[in-house]
């Protein structure tokens, strides 16, 4: 409860300081003669598809009064104007007239150049958080908290090892109850792998999305057409948009491409959608043992899949 107090405080004082450094708080957007709803309404008349009044008033929570007033002013201004709907005789499609675009693309303009003298004095660096914040922002407070903006590489750019870290340690901590030894456990194997890691026989896909590592999976290669595979791993807000299923698919297509004979993978028991679909794909239990080292009892596990021998 505490925690939960303290966050709607943070929330509200980020409301208040950035409504004052938009300057929402005038009554005239841009010194503009329009308010922040009719700009709003006249953006999105704008940019929508067959746009009508009920779909305004749904996305902009506005009332049917005021986008009613809203739409007589533009009327009268020569902004804009109805069309009746030839599927629906009882809807009209809004339209903007060669003068509202002006109007709209004028107002486009004076925002953009507000926001570029907002964030003139940033570095590049703090321009590229900024933006990464807002993204999170975004896609966490919106009905759809899924997400498929992400790209997949296979190049390893610094900073992106200790962020697998973290985001093992923060992950299985969270879903699993693991500790510190556990973070640990994985600092060591990224160690030891980054000592002796061989492009030509290792293979890791990176998850990205606004900057941040968000996925991963890896093909370790062990010799003799043997390999691993290691740190399979999704940010809670990528689960269920496909990217497992894709990082997956890759990391086995590739083990196929070079010609394996045997990929073997360890995990523990909670792993249950993980191992369903391992055991899907072929994998089959070939070895497990208790392990009481990461803060609470599991069984670690072995899966083994024999190439040739796939589903």
């Amino acid at each position: 409860m505490r925690s939960e107090t303290a966050m709607i405080a943070t929330i509200r004082r980020f409301s208040r300081f950035y409504t004052r450094v938009l300057g929402l708080l005038d009554s005239r957007l841009l010194s503009s003669e329009f308010s922040l709803s009719e700009v709003r309404v006249l953006y999105e008349i704008g940019t929508t598809k067959d746009c009508t009044a009920k779909m305004l008033i749904e996305w902009l929570n506005i009332d049917a009064g005021y986008l009613s007033r809203i739409m007589k002013k533009f009327e009268k201004a020569g902004l804009a104007y109805r069309v009746q709907s030839e599927e629906d005789g009882r809807s009209y499609l809004l339209h903007l007239s060669e003068k509202g675009r002006e109007t709209l693309e004028n107002m486009n303009g004076l925002s953009n150049e507000q926001v570029r003298q907002l964030i003139g004095g940033l570095s590049q660096q703090s321009r590229a958080e900024l933006s990464s914040s807002m993204k999170i922002i975004e896609r966490t407070l919106s009905d759809d908290q899924g997400s498929s903006d992400f790209q997949i590489r296979t190049d390893i750019r610094p900073g992106d090892i200790g962020m697998l870290i973290h985001l093992h340690g923060w992950i299985y901590a969270q879903d699993c109850g693991y500790n510190h030894v556990f973070e640990a456990y994985v600092c060591r194997t990224f160690y030891e792998w980054m000592e002796s890691y061989d492009p030509e026989n290792d293979r890791i896909w990176l998850a990205e999305s606004d900057g941040r590592i968000v996925g991963s999976i890896a093909v370790i290669g062990k010799g003799e057409g043997k390999a691993q595979l290691r740190w399979f791993i999704l940010h809670p807000q990528y689960r269920g948009v496909g990217l497992g299923k894709q990082l997956f698919e890759q990391a086995m297509a590739h083990g196929r491409e070079q010609g394996l004979r045997q990929m073997f993978l360890e995990t523990t028991d909670d792993q249950k959608t993980a191992i369903r679909m391992y055991e899907k794909n072929g994998f089959r239990k070939t070895a497990e043992h208790d392990n009481e080292a990461w803060g609470v009892h599991h069984v670690e596990q072995t899966y083994t899949l024999e190439y040739g021998q796939e589903r």
